[in-house]
């Protein structure tokens, strides 16, 4: 599976993959949803790790309610390209256990267990610990393509995400 850095050095279309990425750091819908509309049709979740934890950072345990939280890095291809790579950290204390179970899972892609629920984005600051996280488990660190939120949802806030944007976005290959 091919995974580059977004904005490639040699390229000589950086203001068109400048433009591009722009818009992916700041869009607030589903990501799951853009990636699939990018690749025109399905998209590929590579579930790289997942596990319960109490041992977190401690960016989630100010973004997040609860002592337990599931751990997952994946991420999400198309036509051989990684698209994106993510950090998501769940606080399970209240959760709904028919969504927990899914999340347990590994087998949907966030967006679309989102897209059932009323949902609001907050973006959060930048954290290298949680940057570091992500790049030590996929590789390629690219901070300028990477962002941070957080999900709130009528209940309190329950994820927080961490998206590094591949190249494999822009589909050129």
């Amino acid at each position: 599976m091919l995974r580059e850095r977004f904005i490639d050095a040699g390229s000589t279309c950086h203001a068109h993959a400048r433009r591009i990425l722009a818009l992916l750091l700041a869009q607030d819908g589903s990501t799951t949803r853009l990636c699939e509309t990018i690749a025109g049709g399905r998209i590929e979740l590579r579930l790289q790790h997942q596990a319960p934890t109490i041992d977190v950072p401690a960016a989630v345990h100010e973004s997040l309610p609860g002592t337990r939280f599931i751990e997952r890095i994946t991420s999400l291809a198309a036509h051989g390209q990684v698209m994106m790579d993510n950090l998501t950290y769940i606080a399970l204390d209240g959760l709904d256990a028919s969504l927990q179970n899914e999340l347990e899972a590994g087998l949907t892609p966030i967006g679309h267990m989102l897209a059932r629920m009323w949902v609001q984005r907050e973006t959060m600051p930048a954290s290298d610990l949680l940057h570091e996280r992500l790049w030590d488990a996929v590789g390629l660190p690219d901070r300028g393509a990477t962002r941070t939120y957080r999900i709130v949802t009528p209940e309190g806030p329950r994820m927080l995400i961490v998206e590094t944007y591949r190249r494999g976005m822009l589909m050129q290959r």
